[in-house]
């Protein structure tokens, strides 16, 4: 098994376009990545599909790979399990509902579970208003926008490091609002 500082060095070589490379990465992790996709989808013609869709993923993406000291299998494997779960949800969102005559069901949610949101999403935005503007727009944008760290600190004309430490600060102060 290849150790992780090769895979941090395939994943860079993949970064500049270098499909020997690529193919090493595929070799060394395709492996894990489509027990991954397996695991979700529970069907391996759906887990191949997305173990492709996956290896595409990584191909372009691969420049926004960060060394960070942590496995980079933890970082393929992140990217594997969310494309496979936006794969489940897409496919569940595909079928519709029947009852046993064959009518369309309603699947709209109930009073009970619209009052409910709504008093979890004042809840969420009165904890977004506790935080700084630029701090509150740095995190919709990153979670909610899928920004890069790289995309947010050029934003704010702030340094990197400052964009994470922002995030992290951020998150941890939302999580405390919300646990309150």
């Amino acid at each position: 098994m290849t150790n992780h500082e090769d895979i941090e060095q395939l994943i860079a070589k993949v970064a500049l376009g270098d499909r020997t490379a690529f193919a090493s990465l595929y070799d060394a992790t395709s492996g894990k990545l489509f027990a991954v996709c397996l695991r979700i989808l529970k069907n391996r013609s759906s887990a191949e599909d997305a173990l492709q869709d996956v290896y595409m993923r990584v191909w372009h993406k691969a420049d926004r790979y960060a060394v960070t000291g942590h496995s980079p299998m933890t970082w393929l494997i992140t990217v594997a399990r969310n494309l496979a779960i936006d794969r489940l949800r897409a496919t569940k969102a595909k079928h519709v509902d029947l009852d046993s005559a064959g009518e369309l069901v309603e699947t709209r949610p109930d009073p009970e579970a619209t009052s409910i949101a709504a008093s979890e999403q004042r809840r969420i935005s009165a904890c977004f208003d506790e935080l700084p503007s630029d701090r509150a727009a740095a995190v919709r944008a990153a979670y909610l926008d899928g920004a890069t760290y790289q995309t947010l600190a050029a934003r704010f004309d702030v340094p990197l490091n400052t964009m994470r430490t922002w995030l992290r600060r951020s998150l941890i102060s939302l999580k405390e609002c919300l646990s309150r």
